[in-house]
């Protein structure tokens, strides 16, 4: 769907402190009951440079328009619920600072925030994470072990758990699937976050599924769908190396060792 005519908002209730300087957030809208494609919308808000984006969404909905929909949780960066793009790059709306994004020489600031590309848009910001959670649900995400349950803790070396220590950190946020030009052309395609979370099993000493994971990424819509774009890597808000995860994953199956 593509964008039509951009509307602008009173925004002279949304308190003022001092030292704010007042930037342009333009807001890709989407109602299903009254829209039938998304159209840009303006706020011009009083904003600190310590606040984060997700502030300046909270008071264009708290003072300007409650109907403004978007998730958040935490609002530290640990939940993942706020992933959206921010000046066109998969970002969390709770990290991004607006010293960051302030326009250089004092000209007029303006931040555009749209809703994740590659999963169905429910309402602004709000998008159906339904598919994206079917993929990682599909690579089965959890400790596969056989035979009779250990009568003790299952021992791991330090660098045993040191192999896999990048992709415990995945929050699901879905931000590094979202930014992979594969995954918006073809949504059947696995996505790097579900890849980034059988790699931290298949390369689990403790765990028994590996050839399992392998096989259901040695598929047309798996693995071999990456084209190392690198853009998971530079979406991911918590660092982690996802092409190399993704890449680690292609080898394992091509030398079939683990």
């Amino acid at each position: 769907m593509t964008a039509v005519a951009e509307n602008a908002h009173d925004t002279s209730q949304i308190p003022a402190p001092e030292g704010s300087v007042t930037i342009t957030v333009k807001i890709l809208r989407f109602n299903p009951e009254l829209d039938t494609e998304p159209h840009w919308e303006s706020y011009d808000v009083p904003a600190l440079p310590t606040d984060r984006v997700l502030n300046l969404l909270f008071n264009i909905k708290n003072y300007v328009d409650g109907t403004l929909a978007f998730r958040r949780s935490c609002a530290h960066g640990i939940c993942g619920s706020d992933a959206m793009q921010i000046n066109g790059i998969n970002r969390l709306a709770c990290k991004v600072l607006v010293k960051d994004l302030l326009a250089k020489d004092g000209k007029r600031t303006t931040v555009t925030v749209a809703p994740i590309k590659g999963l169905p848009t429910m309402k602004d910001l709000y998008v159906d994470m339904e598919p994206f959670f079917e993929a990682y649900r599909a690579v089965k995400p959890y400790l596969i072990a056989y035979g009779n349950e250990p009568t003790r803790e299952r021992i791991q070396s330090q660098a045993d758990r040191e192999r896999f220590d990048d992709t415990t950190k995945c929050i699901l946020c879905a931000a590094c699937t979202s930014s992979c030009p594969v995954y918006w052309a073809d949504g059947s395609y696995f996505g790097p976050a579900a890849i980034v979370n059988a790699h931290r099993f298949i390369f689990d000493s403790r765990d028994e599924g590996s050839e399992e994971r392998l096989d259901i990424l040695n598929d047309a819509e798996g693995v071999w769908r990456c084209r190392t774009t690198f853009n998971c890597t530079d979406a991911c808000p918590r660092g982690i190396q996802v092409t190399k995860a993704i890449q680690e994953v292609k080898r394992a199956l091509l030398f079939k060792r683990v």
